[in-house]
């Protein structure tokens, strides 16, 4: 039997990679989708693939670092289905990428508010919508910040990173006594447009790298990226029943890269 049918997922980043190909698996398997993003355009297009195929989804264009509009986005979830089943929190942007020394603080808070601060407001806002029914909340951390730290230029987005995992584990804890899961995911290198939110500045990142050797290819197990479907697959199982004795765990989605 299927244990997501008629439930109800909401999904931030959902216009694009991982969180569009989980929005459309999740409705694949009967659940009710919310997609929530910024890029209007690309939203309705994942939302008509969905709602094509028979499946039910809606669009919320939402800000997720900013308190009233990611908060609106949840309430109008409610006010349509009354519930919240599982949320995957999944935006998020590589942002600037450069030395310490020349990153701005304005760059420094852009990424930390948009992956690290948006995600403690998703699950604020979330939880008093799953405190009766219990439900599964899925963090997109990365193995950035967590198992490597070879991405020079990378401070802000590999703080931000480690931060959600230590956020999610503290809020497995607290929010067990209501039957709500809070898993992270880290996944290596997947195909997708973060680039487009990558802003790097390779005058000063030459400045600060360190020659190091690797082994040939950096994806031991397949020789090539991951993909959206793959972490999608990974969504699902966090969601569902499968995975109802797991919480306050990070899962690793690589092939293998970051234990080079």
């Amino acid at each position: 039997m299927n244990d997501l049918a008629n439930k109800v997922a909401i999904i931030t980043g959902a216009a694009s990679g991982i969180g569009r190909a989980a929005a459309i698996s999740l409705a694949d398997k009967g659940m009710k989708v919310a997609l929530v993003d910024l890029n209007a355009d690309d939203l309705e297009e994942v939302k008509a693939t969905i709602n094509n195929k028979g499946q039910v989804a809606i669009s919320l264009e939402a800000n997720v670092a900013e308190p009233t509009s990611i908060q609106r986005a949840i309430d109008e979830t409610v006010e349509k289905w009354q519930q919240i089943d599982t949320v995957f929190i999944n935006a998020g942007i590589n942002g600037a990428v450069s030395s310490i020394e020349d990153l701005t603080p304005s760059e420094w808070d852009n990424t930390i508010e948009t992956n690290l601060k948006s995600t403690f407001l998703t699950v604020k806002y979330s939880v008093p919508f799953m405190k009766t029914n219990g439900g599964s909340i899925i963090i997109t951390s990365s193995i950035n910040g967590n198992r490597i730290f070879k991405n020079f230029g990378m401070s802000a987005y590999s703080t931000s990173k480690a931060g959600q995992v230590a956020f999610g584990k503290m809020a497995a804890l607290e929010l067990a006594q209501y039957k709500i899961r809070v898993n992270m995911i880290c996944p290596g290198a997947i195909d997708t447009n973060i680039e487009k939110n990558t802003f790097k500045d390779e005058k000063h990142l030459e400045e600060i790298a360190i020659p190091v050797e690797y082994p040939e290819g950096n994806q031991p197990l397949s020789h090539q990226s991951g993909s959206a479907q793959q972490v999608a697959d990974l969504v699902y199982f966090l969601s569902s029943d499968l995975s109802s004795h797991i919480t306050g765990t990070e899962v690793y989605i690589d092939g293998a890269e970051s234990l080079l």
